[in-house]
């Protein structure tokens, strides 16, 4: 029964049924998975902070997945204009914490979080560029689509044009073939933010990512207008 509610849970996470998700766990559910979901909403709808908060407080503070979601949690309100005052700190420890735990797959995402805050919060691409690539690596190998196309989202600014687009539409395919509503949906407005004003395209994306943010709740894309 508890594999049943993890795995209904995480096809509602992959949906953006935040909500959903968290009410399909039972009281036995593990609580990362639970402090993971709550991250996840906090992170797309802007709402929902004091509880994703407390779900990664309920966590062995030694665990790494408490010290990469403590990470995140300090990363967002840095990007959201609500920081405390040592949360760029506390982003970067958690972050190094995380890496070193030994988990590979957990080391990817850490540096590739790592490379975010670098990229977006300190504009740092020198110090990012080498830590996407190692989170590229470790997703490549492992065949991890869903990883690779956060990765992929974040780097593809830093290339040419035309690398920049192919490397957008993977994303978007990626996370599309995968069912990753939220992901697609915000996959669609960055490749619609790339491409020429008068491309026909870019008209399309337009008139297809908004009416799924606004379903969503995406608080990051519904206020750029």
């Amino acid at each position: 029964m508890i594999a049943d509610d993890t795995y209904v849970a995480r096809r509602l996470q992959l949906l953006g049924e935040w909500d959903a998700a968290l009410a399909a766990l039972g009281p036995d559910a593990e609580p990362e998975l639970r402090a993971e979901i709550a991250v996840d909403r906090w992170f797309f709808q802007m709402e929902g902070h004091e509880e994703a908060e407390k779900a990664v407080t309920a966590l062995d503070p030694a665990s790494p997945t408490a010290h990469l979601l403590t990470a995140r949690l300090a990363y967002s309100r840095l990007l959201f204009q609500r920081a405390r005052g040592d949360d760029r700190a506390v982003a970067e420890a958690g972050y190094r914490a995380a890496a070193e735990s030994g988990d590979e797959k957990l080391r990817g995402w850490a540096e590739y979080h790592w490379a975010v805050l670098l990229d977006n919060i300190d504009e740092d691409p020198a110090g990012a560029l080498p830590r996407y690539e190692t989170a590229l690596e470790i997703a490549t190998k492992s065949g991890d689509g869903y990883f690779e196309s956060y990765i992929i989202r974040h780097l593809a600014p830093h290339k040419e044009p035309a690398e920049r687009i192919a490397m957008l539409r993977r994303s978007l395919h990626l996370r599309a073939a995968l069912g990753a509503r939220p992901q697609t949906i915000a996959a669609q407005a960055l490749l619609a933010d790339n491409l020429p004003e008068n491309d026909p395209e870019r008209a399309e994306l337009m008139q297809t990512f908004r009416p799924g943010a606004e379903e969503l709740h995406i608080g990051w894309l519904l206020s750029e207008g």
